[in-house]
């Protein structure tokens, strides 16, 4: 249901403009404003934000790819591409906190006079984040990027699927999810250094570095040998067993055995404690060098019990593991439902909208979840009166096509 904003909630009071579209961008703000802040989302008159099509499927005539990402937002529809619309931009930017923009060129930001220099001229205090594929330096600044170009090019892409099979995605949009989450740290941090130095500053963010920061212990690999990573499948490099395993029901689960002592109450826990013995298996980095010849062994002793039975003695020995769940077994955990990651928010067309909360858990100043993702041009009339527009002003807006 709709909720009034939490007066002690993390961003109250911040205003953040939102000129981005698809994914990055978009998902950055929808936690910004999960986190309190005031969201203003800029689309273009008519068309929207791109995710407006990505669909089916839908909910009524929403595609569900916008319902998604777009909660917690006030939506204008805005034409920058005129002067009367960038006069209303600025003057929104003028006592704005952030504004995000992913438009590719530093020429079409100057263009639409929402460069950097610019914006920063009419308000120094502010952060200005640029999203785009490769940054706006180096040799590839300015080239489109999206987010499968960016597993593509980061390393990721060749390590995903079979050890035989092909390379394969992520089957969620993972380089543009993670360039909106370092960009919320990015604009956290930057605001947190405002408040020392009373200026804003400038944040250059790039799908392509997001989506590297998953390499992790794979470049840590790499730096160490010089060699490439293989593809492993669902196999751990550096520790095993830690992998998907097989019932006797035919289910699959993740046997996660991250440490010796683990390892050792494992096999007290089968009846084996020889394999804890054995020199081929004592260590973790002896059941590394040994996977060939535990593989077997480990398998067959899963699949001498059904699924459901193997995880509660397991977990009652104290050894890491979990179902592989369909989306629709996630989604219905009653864990996962009494930990509210499941938002419900009641839309003035489509009903109740379902999503996925953003999972930080405040004690003290709690993200609350107030607004609908918005329709296109739902709250213009609104913010053009809070920015000084008349009625007869904002006909002329309206009649123009500049405001929708």
């Amino acid at each position: 249901m709709f909720e009034q904003m939490s007066q002690n909630a993390p961003l109250e009071g911040i205003r953040v403009v939102d000129q981005t579209q698809a994914l990055a961008g978009p998902y950055c703000t929808m936690v910004l404003g999960d986190l309190g802040a005031d969201v203003i989302k800029i689309e273009r008159p008519g068309v929207g934000d791109n995710s407006r099509q990505w669909a089916p499927p839908y909910i009524g005539d929403q595609g569900c790819y916008y319902l998604a990402i777009n909660r917690n937002k006030r939506g204008i529809a805005l034409d920058i591409g005129a002067g009367a619309g960038r006069e209303f931009l600025h003057k929104l930017v003028k006592d704005a906190d952030v504004f995000l923009s992913n438009l590719m060129t530093s020429a079409s930001l100057q263009r639409y006079g929402i460069d950097y220099e610019t914006l920063r001229a009419m308000n120094p205090g502010l952060v200005y984040v640029s999203i785009s594929g490769y940054g706006r330096t180096g040799p590839r600044a300015g080239q489109p990027g999206y987010d499968l170009v960016s597993q593509a090019e980061s390393g990721t892409f060749a390590l995903t699927g079979e050890v035989d099979g092909t390379p394969m995605r992520f089957p969620t949009p993972i380089a543009d999810m993670t360039c909106g989450l370092f960009t919320v740290i990015g604009i956290l941090a930057a605001l947190r250094s405002r408040e020392r130095s009373g200026v804003g500053q400038f944040i250059d963010m790039s799908l392509q570095e997001g989506q590297m920061t998953w390499l992790a212990n794979l470049a840590g690999e790499y730096f160490a040998e010089g060699v490439d990573p293989p593809r492993r499948g669902n196999r751990h490099p550096q520790v095993v067993p830690y992998e998907a395993v097989q019932a006797s029901d035919g289910d699959w689960f993740i046997l996660g055995v991250a440490s010796d002592n683990v390892w050792r109450a494992f096999c007290r826990h089968v009846a084996r404690d020889e394999l804890a013995a054995d020199p081929r298996f004592i260590t973790n980095a002896e059941r590394i060098a040994n996977y060939a010849a535990l593989l077997p062994i480990l398998r067959k002793i899963i699949r001498a019990r059904p699924c459901d039975q193997w995880l509660d003695e397991l977990r009652a020995a104290g050894v890491p593991c979990g179902r592989i769940n369909s989306v629709a077994e996630a989604l219905g955990d009653p864990h996962v439902i009494e930990r509210g990651m499941i938002i419900e928010l009641e839309h003035p067309a489509l009903g109740i909208v379902k999503s996925l909360a953003t999972p930080v858990h405040l004690s003290d100043s709690p993200l609350v979840y107030r607004r609908h993702p918005p329709r296109l041009g739902e709250h213009s009339d609104e913010v053009a009166a809070e920015l000084g527009y008349s009625p007869a002003a904002l006909a002329e807006l309206r009649a123009a096509g500049i405001l929708a």
